[in-house]
């Protein structure tokens, strides 16, 4: 959209200026060093035992992010460092999520330079679409060849991205649901989503397992599914990084002062809804 480029620069340049307080009123700080320095620490073998991953792994030395590690979507063409720490610590934990603010904007400025200018709502020939002009013909009874025209994004990657199709899906109709605008438009598309999404019969890939990560703020986030070659998976459980350094919390706080209880829990930055077990 217009001017959505240097919102995001703006909305930066402000984060970046207090980012740069913090680390003058913080980072140096006697009181602050005092009450997190040696606090809520776990040793290097026991953040790995844990299965620990994210800031937590990495303010005890381990470099590893998965998007690094194994790259996703556009990773592997972008330029950052993964912050590391070494003491384990509140402080070394505070280090890295600081660190990684600024990566994560330099990530954001990376694919902001990347993306290819002209207009946003073309169709395949490349040609501008305007909704709010189709919204109007389709209001006065015009809409010869309107059900054929896209006006959202496809979930096949038929746009720009298109050769990175294969990284992220299946070209082949009986595992991928089709586009909405086929779906309504012809008898074709609907029989293929019903058959899809109906009761016995549905995406039957073959028996096998597969688990895929991403990197999330915390952690490692994976999902692990078994396949019997039905329409069912056989099992599915979702790795939440939130969940190992939970586990750990009370070995972070033991011997520790009550009032430490507060800052070594924010360091690890709990979501409630991945601890459900």
């Amino acid at each position: 959209p217009d001017g959505f480029a240097g919102k995001v620069r703006g909305a930066f340049k402000q984060t970046r200026e207090v980012l740069d307080e913090v680390h003058r009123l913080l980072t140096g700080n006697r009181i602050f060093m005092d009450r997190m320095v040696g606090v809520g620490a776990l040793s290097r073998e026991e953040t790995i035992a844990y299965a620990i991953t994210g800031p937590l792994l990495r303010a005890v030395g381990v470099p590893y992010d998965v998007r690094r590690a194994q790259p996703y979507y556009v990773y592997d063409r972008l330029d950052f460092e993964i912050p590391t720490q070494k003491d384990g610590d509140n402080y070394a934990r505070y280090l890295v999520r600081i660190a990684e603010m600024e990566q994560a904007m330099r990530i954001v400025e990376q694919a902001l330079a990347g993306i290819p200018g002209g207009p946003i709502n073309v169709d395949f020939a490349g040609r501008p679409l305007d909704p709010a002009a189709y919204v109007d013909q389709g209001k006065q009874g015009q809409t010869e060849g309107l059900l054929l025209v896209p006006l959202t994004l496809s979930p096949n990657l038929e746009g720009q991205q298109r050769a990175d199709l294969a990284r992220v899906n299946a070209g082949d109709k009986r595992v991928v649901p089709p586009p909405k605008e086929t779906v309504y438009g012809s008898i074709e598309g609907l029989m293929n989503h019903f058959m899809l999404i109906m009761e016995g019969h549905g995406i039957r890939p073959p028996a096998g397992e597969a688990y895929v990560p991403v990197e999330g703020a915390n952690g490692e986030l994976g999902f692990y599914v078994v396949s019997d070659g039905t329409d069912r998976p056989y099992r599915v459980r979702c790795r939440p990084p939130c969940l190992p350094p939970m586990a750990a919390l009370s070995r972070m706080i033991a011997g520790e002062m009550i009032a430490d209880l507060i800052p070594t829990f924010g360091s690890v930055n709990m979501i409630g809804g991945e601890l459900d077990r």
